[in-house]
């Protein structure tokens, strides 16, 4: 008998409970995390206040004119900035469980395909050469969104072979394009007229939610909740597909019409995530391999579990890259690495952990 067909023997009311004992903690952590990272920055606003800027904002309130700095940072600045690294750290960690499960790799992360890479190309195109500059602000995440979903394509179109989309061609055409695409991006950026975009394009490709807007949240948050929900509704489609094509096969599911319908979902809900964030690199390696550690390798309990720690393991990195060094700023990969590769090195060390258990 297959994991998931042991795990859907067990009574209903039995996970439910489960699941509902571990997702309420996490929940109440990461209000909290997203009001201390709201509240806290390169100039602290004590939490009492912070909350009346919260519910003033909300409800239609009002502040005195003294406030009014303290109401703009509080409300124009941090929030959509620490709600957007909640969105991007549960989007990330999502996909990273679908793609880890649909290509059967334990290194794969929602950027193994080449997504970020295309998506670095159409980025330092709009530094370096002003593309899309009638779209002003969304010039940058307009490209890179564009650039991303492009290399999408080329990879599926590279990788459909005969036999279908297997996991392995999958990785490596991602892989090998991967480089094309960031030497097509150093190539714009040697001959850009700019002197100062490569710094700009490597902030952006490190990760960074300094352009953080309120319009910028909901397509993001649109998505992310989409996926979460789509993924939850296949996860026994992902149970199966991590087992392997044949015994796919023998259970009567088709591995190769799954696996692309994933891999077009995931190219678009990453494409989303990097337009707004850049590439926060080690969230969707780490974060899933985590969770499997905790809760074993059942989709349907990774998948509920999986973003509530992405989004709060995001809004503190985002809290410790405006912090640590005000009034500069760290890009985000710098900090997810520092943190992510310690992590993983521990999780492959752990005895007896396997990917997609323990």
């Amino acid at each position: 008998m297959t994991t998931s067909e042991t795990q859907s023997a067990l009574p209903v009311s039995g996970r439910e409970r489960g699941l509902i004992t571990a997702v309420l903690p996490l929940v109440v952590v990461l209000a909290g995390s997203i009001l201390i990272g709201i509240a806290l920055g390169p100039t602290p606003v004590p939490l009492p206040e912070t909350v009346r800027y919260l519910v003033a904002a909300i409800t239609g309130g009002s502040v005195d004119a003294g406030e009014a700095s303290g109401y703009a940072i509080i409300w124009q600045v941090r929030t959509p900035r620490v709600l957007l690294a909640a969105v991007v750290g549960a989007g990330l960690s999502v996909v990273g469980v679908a793609i880890q499960a649909t290509v059967r790799n334990a290194l794969a992360d929602p950027f193994i395909l080449g997504v970020s890479s295309g998506a670095s190309v159409g980025a330092s195109a709009v530094v370096s050469f002003g593309l899309f500059a009638g779209l002003g602000v969304y010039a940058l995440s307009t490209a890179a969104l564009l650039g991303a979903l492009g290399a999408s394509a080329l990879v599926y179109l590279a990788a459909r072979g005969k036999s279908g989309l297997t996991p392995l061609r999958l990785v490596l055409t991602g892989v090998a394009l991967a480089y094309g695409f960031q030497a097509l991006m150093s190539a714009i950026v040697f001959f850009a007229p700019f002197s100062d975009s490569a710094r700009t394009v490597l902030f952006w490709l490190m990760g960074s939610l300094g352009s953080a807007t309120w319009s910028s949240l909901p397509l993001a948050a649109a998505t992310v909740a989409l996926a979460t929900v789509l993924l939850l509704r296949n996860c026994r489609a992902l149970d199966v597909l991590a087992l392997g094509d044949e015994t796919a096969a023998g259970l009567g599911m088709d591995a190769t019409a799954v696996r692309k319908r994933l891999f077009l979902f995931t190219a678009i809900v990453t494409g989303c995530l990097v337009a707004v964030s850049g590439a926060v690199g080690f969230v969707g390696l780490v974060i899933p391999h985590l969770v499997r550690l905790l809760v074993g390798a059942n989709h349907r309990r990774v998948l509920t579990l999986a973003p509530l720690i992405g989004a709060i393991f995001l809004v503190w990195v985002d809290l410790a890259s405006r912090t640590l060094f005000a009034p500069r700023e760290l890009p985000l990969g710098v900090i997810t690495a520092l943190i992510g590769v310690p992590v993983f090195i521990t999780l492959l060390r752990r005895r007896g952990y396997l990917f997609g258990g323990r």
